[in-house]
């Protein structure tokens, strides 16, 4: 009987421990610089550590220019992981390509890979149904060459070989990554070709701000700065309409759950299988300004986007399987459909082939300049009376 008396105890003392121990741990899998340093076509990968005095810290390899990790606190001052992603360059690499991708030459979609640039017709891959996605083997499969520069900037650099994707002239990318301590994360991009070429860059991180893995992004609240946006067709391109939200389910001018609207009967939704639409942004061209906003009500983290971009990227992981090797992610946790949300600064889909539309043409002696900055902030629950 006290034989018995003494397993209970240490028993219980043993659980105690293990349970205090368990919320002791981070609630994120830390990512190891040595699993991602390795040669890739002659050039070595790494993973690049940038962090705040307030606590942030973002994490970044240069495979792709991939946001590995972005720690930040939630209403208790707890920090969590809010990105998905890998633990290392081998899962980059097999794995689902755009996990935090600069995404270029053109990001987004151009309709059966054709356009015209200056009476001179270019075709490009089709990897996307009939069209051209993400600039086919684009940046997001390449490696960058990369120089911190000091603990809270990162610099990549690429050169794009003329005809390379089929795309025209040989153009220059730079893009920096730097953290403040504002809790801001900010992406600059600049390009500069020696033919007339088109260019279109984004950041595809994909946000869940209760963090990577845990559960559905369906009772996130979304603001989106924009009354239109330009509808789709069966191939997801753009019909060239610039159409106004209100009475859609297309409206986020005032916050609105993700899940709210998302199951409803309506065509752009079947289309796009989900939010997967481009909205045109209320600001000026170049200005750089409020986009959107988005919050998780259970942890309390907030962030908000502000671009020089004219559009965004709404898209709601509606692809995501949960399945190895492309949806299992960090510590092993399947990323299921809907589990992220991706809200990417950019021109217009389809935008070489749309008179309309901003212009995406880059010619010689000219910079292409963007920014964008994705804020975090945890709001606090409101003192009790």
């Amino acid at each position: 009987m006290n034989h018995l008396f003494t397993m209970i105890v240490v028993g219980f003392i043993l659980g105690v421990t293990m349970e205090a121990g368990a919320e002791a741990r981070p609630a994120y899998v830390e990512t190891k610089r040595d699993a991602f340093q390795k040669e890739i076509g002659g050039k070595k990968t790494d993973l690049y550590t940038l962090r705040t005095s307030t606590g942030m810290v973002v994490k970044i390899t240069n495979q792709g220019g991939k946001i590995v990790q972005i720690l930040v606190p939630d209403k208790d001052n707890r920090l969590g992981d809010v990105v998905l992603g890998y633990e290392t360059i081998d899962q980059y690499v097999t794995g689902r390509a755009s996990f935090g991708a600069i995404i270029g030459r053109f990001a987004n979609r151009i309709a059966k890979g054709h356009f015209t640039l200056d009476g001179r017709e270019y075709q490009l891959p089709i990897n996307n149904g009939p069209n051209h996605l993400h600039g086919g083997r684009g940046t997001q499969f390449l490696v960058f060459d990369a120089r911190q520069l000091d603990d809270r900037t990162l610099e990549l650099t690429y050169t794009f070989k003329d005809g390379e994707e089929g795309y025209p002239g040989n153009t220059s990318l730079r893009v920096v990554y730097a953290v403040t301590d504002d809790q801001e994360l900010r992406i600059s991009y600049e390009a500069v070709t020696d033919k007339p070429t088109v260019v279109n860059f984004t950041n595809h991180a994909f946000f869940n701000l209760a963090g990577a893995g845990q559960g559905d992004i369906l009772d996130h609240e979304l603001t989106i700065n924009a009354d239109r946006f330009t509808p789709i067709d069966t191939t997801s391109i753009p019909t060239g309409e610039l159409r106004p939200v209100k009475g859609t389910p297309m409206d986020f001018t005032r916050p609105v759950r993700i899940g709210a609207r998302i199951g409803e009967a309506d065509e752009q939704l079947k289309f796009g299988t989900g939010y997967d639409h481009n909205y045109v942004l209320n600001k000026p061209a170049g200005e750089l300004s409020f986009a959107a906003r988005l919050s998780d009500p259970v942890s309390g983290r907030v962030m908000e986007v502000y671009t020089t971009e004219p559009g965004i990227q709404l898209y709601t992981g509606n692809f995501l399987t949960g399945q190895a090797p492309n949806d299992v992610g960090k510590g092993g946790k399947p990323y299921h459909v809907r589990t992220a949300v991706c809200l990417e600064t950019q021109h217009f889909p389809d935008s070489p082939n749309k008179t309309n539309f901003p212009t995406t043409t880059l010619r010689p002696g000219q910079w292409f300049t963007s920014t964008t900055v994705y804020k975090f902030s945890p709001r606090f629950p409101a003192p009790q009376p």
